[in-house]
């Protein structure tokens, strides 16, 4: 767990530990930009404000200070944390980071903090939120680790909260919606009999940052460029409103060979964006 100080995040640290000796290449102006667009002074004041908290109450305190006004339709749904079963949720991700701030609050609160996220390896840094997290560093060295990392999770006693699509929606055809959802939620929920749970986050990003995500995609770059900009997306969207809808629970024995788990992952999926409108 990363250390608790007032300056927890530290983008010099950063750079030198990704960089190493080349770090000091890295010009001053661009520094001091990578401290602007994540808020380093802003997010180390709360870190630090918060720092006598952890797993669900660090959460709270999140969606407090962030001043997000939710609103949960289904809550029904969510099975009974007394029924002895566990269970795999999994959401759209509209925005990135405190949708999933949102929904762990509200999953952390009904199930005791006994959930997980399989999460970057950056997000580590928060110490308020490492408790609750399974690291995945795709594009670096513990990309070979991932499968064991995703087995230990499913393992464990705890629910798993996973966004399948692995990155922040993108706007397409004027359209706001996940990439393609990822198998692995369809075949290790069958493989260790826990039923899904779809949530549909609504929600959006700036015009702004779809275009750079989109150019990023285009481009096909090995680090996804507009993830720089999530923390300042985070900033845009406090104060307001957000409606959270929880699906009836998917029985595991569901995902038969009558699809492919890709097949069923975006079954799945399009299950989540339909959910707004089976509330109606």
């Amino acid at each position: 767990m990363a250390e608790i100080s007032k300056k927890t995040i530290d983008i010099d640290q950063v750079l030198r530990s990704k960089m190493g000796s080349k770090a000091k290449w890295v010009p001053r102006p661009a520094v001091s930009w990578l401290k602007r667009i994540i808020h380093q002074d802003e997010v180390n004041s709360f870190l630090w404000e918060s720092r006598e908290l952890t797993g669900t109450p660090w959460l709270e305190a999140c969606v407090k200070y962030l001043e997000m006004d939710l609103h949960v339709e289904g809550l029904e749904n969510l099975p009974s944390p007394d029924d002895g079963r566990l269970y795999t949720f999994v959401s759209n991700h509209p925005l990135g980071g405190i949708d999933g701030v949102a929904l762990g609050s509200i999953i952390g609160r009904h199930y005791d903090d006994r959930f997980r996220y399989l999460v970057n390896d950056l997000l580590m840094n928060l110490p308020g939120l490492a408790p609750l997290c399974i690291p995945i560093n795709k594009t670096g060295s513990q990309s070979r680790a991932f499968p064991a990392m995703v087995e230990a999770g499913f393992q464990s006693q705890n629910h798993m909260l996973m966004f399948p699509a692995g990155l922040c929606s993108r706007k397409q055809n004027g359209q706001i919606r996940d990439l393609p959802w990822k198998k692995t939620f369809v075949s290790k929920s069958v493989e260790y009999q826990r039923d899904v749970v779809p949530i549909h986050f609504g929600g959006h990003n700036s015009e702004k940052f779809y275009r750079i995500a989109n150019i990023g995609d285009r481009f096909k770059l090995k680090f996804t460029i507009a993830t720089l900009w999530l923390v300042d997306e985070m900033y845009k969207n406090v104060g307001k409103s957000f409606t959270i809808t929880i699906g009836k629970p998917i029985p595991w024995q569901t995902f038969d060979r009558s699809k492919t788990p890709t097949q069923w992952a975006q079954w799945v999926q399009d299950r989540v964006y339909e959910l707004p409108t089976d509330k109606r």
